[in-house]
């Protein structure tokens, strides 16, 4: 089958996967009805997805330390609930106020929140990426800060008060969509040539120079496409859920949170950091009555998995390499039988 076909099938079965999905947590199946409130953490869960993927990307690909990743997901959720409060409604009234109408304007406030987040990104990365370690560890902090001061003396946003009136689309099929989207961009870059360049900067930098490539470069790079994901997450969080933004909701203890996702999960691992956002995304609400105690809950998982698994649970797991493996040996094949 022609490779264009074969992802053209590809895509079209998770698009129905996850209409069905939705479908089923929307009006439920026969007898079957979710309650609200688990629908609603099955959706911070697809958030969290996007958001440990992406950051796994900077950290546990390439071997950076960035804990500013909250700031990045503020950008695109103010950005993107500015256009829409302001503009998109306009737009989708102008398109009916249907179905096709709500789709244009939330795929145009995605776009505008990841290219804004992106854009932070580069401006970040551009001059924090020359410096390494706990250098850019406090330079992405004080980013993360400065962006939740500045939007609490923003008063266009609402300031201290937070923005409300923001267009909510109620739609796993959304979150969904733009978690796999995340997934499925961060395992081809990292298996491509671009991929094996983080790879290398992240085991070892100086040899990685040493054979002529441009570390800053791809530090950059990497950093502003986690950076625009992350952006896209935060599209989510504005638009999906209460149509309500805090600057509180963006302070370092969300940083945190989804730092400890990734190292949970295991840094180079994409099925990691899916097992490690939905584990970290159910917890507090099983712990709930103890949620006063939860940052030392916290540190102490982390202390302990450091202690006995440093790599985290998956850590540089891949389950298809094996399958990628064969795939490659058939093509050397193939070609191999066409020279001949």
């Amino acid at each position: 089958m022609p490779f264009i076909a074969r992802n053209l099938i590809f895509v079209l079965i998770i698009i129905a996967v996850l209409f069905g999905l939705d479908y089923f947590l929307t009006n439920g199946l026969g007898a079957i009805q979710l309650n609200l409130y688990i629908v609603r953490i099955i959706m911070l869960a697809g958030v969290a997805v996007t958001l440990s993927v992406s950051l796994n990307l900077i950290n546990g690909f390439t071997g950076q330390f960035s804990i500013g990743h909250a700031g990045f997901m503020a950008v695109g959720a103010y950005s993107s609930a500015y256009f829409s409060v302001n503009y998109g409604v306009k737009i989708a009234a102008a398109l009916g106020d249907g179905y096709v109408g709500a789709f244009i304007e939330y795929f145009i406030a995605t776009i505008i929140g990841a290219l804004v987040a992106g854009i932070a990104g580069l401006l970040v990365g551009v001059p924090s990426l020359k410096l390494k370690g706990d250098y850019l560890a406090i330079v992405t902090l004080g980013f993360g800060q400065i962006i939740v001061v500045v939007l609490n003396n923003i008063e266009a946003v609402g300031g201290a008060r937070g923005f409300s009136g923001i267009p909510i689309v109620k739609s796993f099929f959304w979150i969904a969509l733009v978690a796999v989207t995340t997934i499925i961009i961060v395992y081809n870059l990292v298996n491509s040539d671009f991929g094996r360049a983080l790879i290398s900067i992240r085991e070892d930098e100086l040899a990685a120079e040493a054979m002529g490539i441009n570390t800053t470069r791809y530090k950059v790079i990497a950093f502003v496409i986690s950076s625009a994901m992350a952006g896209a997450g935060g599209v989510l969080f504005a638009h999906c859920f209460d149509g309500y933004l805090n600057p509180k909701s963006f302070e370092f203890i969300k940083s945190f949170e989804i730092l400890i996702m990734v190292i949970l999960g295991g840094l180079g691992s994409i099925v990691g950091s899916i097992i490690g956002a939905i584990v970290l995304t159910v917890l507090p609400e099983l712990l709930r009555e103890f949620d006063q105690y939860r940052m030392v809950i916290y540190s102490l998982v982390l202390i302990i998995l450091m202690i006995t698994r440093p790599q985290g649970l998956l850590g540089g797991f891949d389950p298809l390499k094996k399958w990628r493996a064969r795939r490659a040996d058939k093509s050397d094949a193939e070609r191999e039988a066409l020279n001949q």
